[in-house]
Formats: C-alpha cells, sequence, structure tokens
C-alpha cells in the first residue's frame, strides 16, 4: 500500500478556510472520506495527485511531496471524478480508453492489448466503437473507471463516483471498486458502501472530526446531521 501524508495542510479560498491544519497518515487499504458538502473532503483528496495545492503544508505520497513530483504522482495515483462526462473526452469508447495510455511508453500491441483487457473486464467490449454518449450513465461511469484502470496506478482515488447513479447501477460500481486490489479512497455519501472499510473519515467545517472504523465515523457523522437540524 501506498503511504500519504498531510503534514499541517490548510486550504484557503479568498477569506474562507476550507481546509484547517490537516495532519493526517493514509496507509489503509480501504479509505472512506464522509461529511455534509462543503466540509472540505473533495477539496482534501484532489491535494493527493496535484488537482489543488495546499495553502500551507505539505502533501506526500510515498515520501515525494505532490507539489514537485506532480508527473510521477498522477502515473502513481488514479482520480475517478463524480460526473464520468469530465472524463470522457474521445470520440469512441475505445478510444477514451487508449488515450489514458498516451503518456506511457508503451507499444501498440501492448496498448491494444491492455485496452482489449479492460473492455472485456467492464463489460463494455459491444460498445469499443460506440460514441461514449450513447452509454447508460453506469456505462459512463465505468469508462470513467476503465481509463483510470488501464494506467494501473498504485491508489485509486473516486470522488463520490455512484451520486448520479441509479440504484442497480450504483451497486454495480460498488461491487467492482470493493474487487480493485488497489488503494481505494473513497468520498461518497453512500454509507453503507463503506460498512466494510478499514477506515472512515468525517470531516466538518475543514477539520477531521472522526477517525476510525466505519461504525464510529458514521456514528459522529449520523450525530452531526441529526444536531444540524
Amino acid at each position: 500500500m501506498s503511504h500519504i501524508h498531510f503534514d499541517q495542510v490548510s486550504v484557503n479560498f479568498d477569506e474562507r478556510h476550507v481546509l484547517q491544519n490537516i495532519n493526517l497518515e493514509l496507509s489503509e487499504r480501504r479509505i472512506g472520506i464522509i461529511g455534509a458538502n462543503g466540509g472540505g473532503k473533495s477539496t482534501l483528496i484532489r491535494l493527493i495527485n496535484g488537482l489543488g495545492e495546499p495553502s500551507n503544508g505539505r502533501v506526500l505520497v510515498d515520501d515525494m511531496e505532490v507539489s514537485t513530483n506532480a508527473r510521477a504522482i498522477r502515473r502513481k495515483v488514479g482520480f475517478v471524478f463524480s460526473d464520468a462526462e469530465n472524463q470522457i473526452i474521445m470520440p469512441t469508447v475505445a478510444e477514451d480508453v487508449d488515450f489514458s495510455l498516451r503518456r506511457l511508453k508503451l507499444s501498440k500491441p501492448e496498448r491494444q492489448a491492455r485496452v482489449d483487457d479492460i473492455l472485456e473486464r467492464f463489460g463494455l467490449s459491444s460498445h469499443r466503437d460506440a460514441s461514449p454518449h450513447t452509454l447508460s450513465g453506469g456505462q459512463k461511469q465505468l469508462l470513467a473507471l476503465a481509463a483510470v484502470l488501464v494506467m494501473e496506478p498504485e491508489v485509486i482515488i473516486a470522488d463520490e463516483p455512484t451520486t448520479l447513479l441509479d440504484l442497480r447501477n450504483r451497486n454495480k460500481i460498488g461491487a467492482v471498486l470493493a474487487e480493485l486490489p488497489q488503494q481505494l479512497i473513497v468520498v461518497t455519501h453512500d454509507l453503507e458502501f463503506l460498512r466494510g472499510f478499514d477506515r472512515v473519515l468525517c470531516l466538518d467545517g475543514g477539520a477531521v472530526v472522526a477517525d476510525g472504523t466505519p461504525e464510529l465515523a458514521i456514528s459522529h457523522y449520523v450525530d452531526l446531521m441529526t444536531k444540524a437540524h
């Protein structure tokens, strides 16, 4: 497992403190992050692969500081957005997955084999020459995940990957994520999905207010939300 270290990390947007003095060591295989909207969850995970920068402090992945090793970190850490449309850029399904591999120095047959394997794995082979925009919501999310996994990163970060999906597709994406051999960090409102995780963090007001077993963190979050009303 990779080792992710937040050292005195704060993020400010204008006058707003989005994250305040975060100190974390993340090395477990399955880590969930929960909390109310606006609590700093997405900002926190974007720091791990350089999609954002801290105002103060440092974020390190396996002793490499993210701010000065962004390219190497992005090969190591794959990021899946909540809205798959943000990640789909090529005219066909196969080309979209292949596009991810262009950064790696692979031969064309090797790239082709990787694309074929990942499309087969996610049940997208029959759509390889179709426009991604003809896919269902669940298939688009699977394609976005496939385009990240084809790079064979060591860490997968998923920002609310099931939010826009119906129950059937939510369950399907949840099952795919649960079976990944990689270290997985997921921001989610789907509390049930986190039941078997190694560790869950609850963020509120830019700070970690609970950190432990899923039961502990979820209980704290539910109490927080109950008091808020």
